[in-house]
């Protein structure tokens, strides 16, 4: 089983983080305001733009401490990691199968089929709760949607089926708000027009992160994906893993607005009409995020926690 540690965040814009024997430090205007151990820490996320000491980051890649950068609205900019861990022969078979074709869209269905059923399920339970027929109504086309992706036989025919998917669980997201405060009118991503856009893009951002820091941990290259196209950059086999977790975030989101954890208040607006988070904000949904990453549940294929 992955031991699954500790996620600092760095939250304050002006923060520097430096290297003291074994401990992070977090300095602002050249004074201490953290020390953390770096034994205990599995990664590191820091929203500020002046960065971190080179001998931090060697310690961190040298400790296998994922560095990831965003910058202070929450947009990811980068990722430090150490020599490639793990086995090589399982990124050889990792590589061979992204050769295949047939292999990558065999996997590629049963992650966009895993997607589907998770937006159905989040339906399902807003027509329960909330006895929106518009929530029914989209979990049954999620559900056809479902039992088409056998007739797919090629990548971009999936990805059509895939966005077409997204677009009508957007349409019905706003009927599983239930705090009259919030709306939703579609996804808006690069700016998010709304606040419940910007907490969606920020969570996304965050759950990215875990996921490229976990198949770094077993060693599986995060750049070579199956259904994400490749691009110098791009993390596509976490992609493609997000794509099926993104229920996670989802219900965090529903959770943390019906159940008025922030108020619309908390959310600022820029010239433009786009959406940001104040410090003390994102302190706090990320405080939630946490506590939502220490739960635990037994897998029964693996029978593992």
């Amino acid at each position: 089983m992955r031991k699954l540690l500790n996620t600092l965040y760095v939250i304050q814009e002006e923060a520097y983080l430096s290297l003291d024997g074994e401990e992070i430090v977090v300095l602002r205007d050249g004074k201490v305001i953290l020390r953390h151990p770096l034994c205990n820490l599995e990664s590191v996320v820091c929203f500020s733009y002046p960065g971190c000491s080179p001998a931090l980051m060697a310690k961190c890649c040298e400790h296998n401490v994922a560095l990831n950068f965003l910058n202070p609205y929450g947009k990811f900019l980068a990722h430090v990691s150490g020599e490639i861990k793990g086995n090589v022969f399982l990124r050889r078979a990792q590589y061979r199968m992204f050769d295949d074709p047939e292999k990558c869209l065999e996997t590629a269905k049963i992650t966009i089929s895993a997607k589907l059923a998770n937006c159905r399920l989040i339906m399902m339970r807003g027509f329960r709760d909330h006895g929106r027929s518009e929530c029914a109504e989209t979990a049954e086309i999620l559900k056809k949607n479902m039992e088409s992706l056998a007739e797919v036989s090629d990548i971009d025919s999936l990805r059509g089926k895939e966005g077409e998917s997204a677009r009508m669980y957007f349409m019905a997201f706003d009927k599983l708000i239930s705090n009259g405060e919030f709306s939703f009118s579609g996804r808006t991503k690069r700016p998010p027009l709304d606040e419940v856009n910007a907490l969606l893009s920020f969570m996304y951002t965050m759950l990215r992160i875990e996921v490229v820091s976990a198949l770094e941990t077993v060693g599986l290259d995060p750049y070579s994906g199956f259904m994400h196209t490749l691009r110098a950059g791009r993390p596509s086999l976490a992609l493609d893993m997000v794509e099926e977790l993104r229920g996670i975030v989802e219900r965090f989101v529903l959770n943390i607005v019906n159940m008025k954890i922030l108020s619309k208040d908390d959310f600022l607006k820029k010239e433009g009409g786009s959406i940001m988070m104040a410090d003390d904000v994102k302190r706090k949904l990320l405080a939630v995020w946490r506590e939502k990453l220490k739960q635990t549940f037994h897998h029964d294929v693996l029978k593992e926690k």
